[in-house]
């Protein structure tokens, strides 16, 4: 019987860092974006049903991203599109993983945990979470988007402290030391209910 956990958090909040540390103390992990990525690279199951939809987003037998960023700011159909291609795909890959894992503890990394539902198929949830100065500084450093940008990705969000009175444990990744003592905390706990179960 393997325990599923959703792993959420917003933009710049230490989420793919914390991952791996889960993946580190030996679960398995689903990442939802490495997800969509497979189904967009060459070869993938997404490149038909989007090429047929959007045959200018396909570039080397691949789906480009930044083309498809051009056709949503284009098209104001356009995400609604995508999402009814590339949600039943995703689902069935998440449905694959849950499937062939034979790890105690499953970690399934899905940014829109809440907003999309998901959590509703979870055992249990974790929230990373930072201080608003150190969320924005990080993701700003990364210098790939503008301060409106990320106001702009923020506002499609949950805020962080929905997302954190919703979870059923919060991970504060002020230090990797003390976000990697919070995951072995949160791993004690879930093997503690499954030994009880």
């Amino acid at each position: 019987m393997t325990y599923i956990l959703g792993l959420t958090g917003s933009i710049g909040m230490g989420k793919s860092t914390t991952a791996r540390m889960f993946q580190d103390e030996g679960c398995a992990l689903w990442d939802a974006d490495a997800a969509v990525h497979r189904l967009y690279s060459a070869g993938g199951a997404a490149v038909a049903p989007m090429a047929a939809a959007f045959a200018d987003a396909i570039e080397d037998g691949a789906v480009s991203r930044e083309a498809l960023k051009h056709t949503i700011s284009d098209d104001p159909t356009a995400l609604g599109r995508i999402e009814a291609i590339v949600h039943p795909l995703v689902a069935a890959d998440r449905a694959t993983f849950l499937n062939e894992t034979t790890a105690e503890i499953a970690v399934l990394d899905i940014p829109l945990l809440f907003e999309g539902g998901y959590d509703m198929q979870t055992d249990g949830t974790v929230c990373v979470t930072a201080p608003p100065e150190v969320q924005r500084a990080r993701v700003l450093e990364r210098g790939t988007m503008t301060e409106a940008q990320l106001d702009k990705i923020l506002a499609k969000q949950m805020p962080d402290a929905e997302k954190r009175a919703r979870a059923t444990w919060v991970i504060e990744t002020d230090t990797l030391e003390h976000a990697r003592a919070q995951v072995q905390a949160v791993i004690a706990a879930i093997r503690q209910e499954i030994a009880h179960a």
